[in-house]
């Protein structure tokens, strides 16, 4: 999902403030394997095991 779909679906603004801080979010999930960078700001949600 492009950081600006994810802003929408979020409900927050789509001004470049608010998208970057979701680019930078997604980029740190991406470095803690929880996300996935297919390529530059598109970010897939990788499966998190049930507990």
């Amino acid at each position: 999902m492009r950081c600006r779909q994810l802003a929408v679906t979020l409900a927050l603004q789509t001004i470049p403030a608010k998208v970057e801080g979701l680019r930078s979010k997604a980029k740190r999930l991406v470095e803690r394997g929880r996300a996935l960078q297919v390529r530059p700001g598109v970010f897939v949600a990788l499966a998190v095991p049930a507990v």
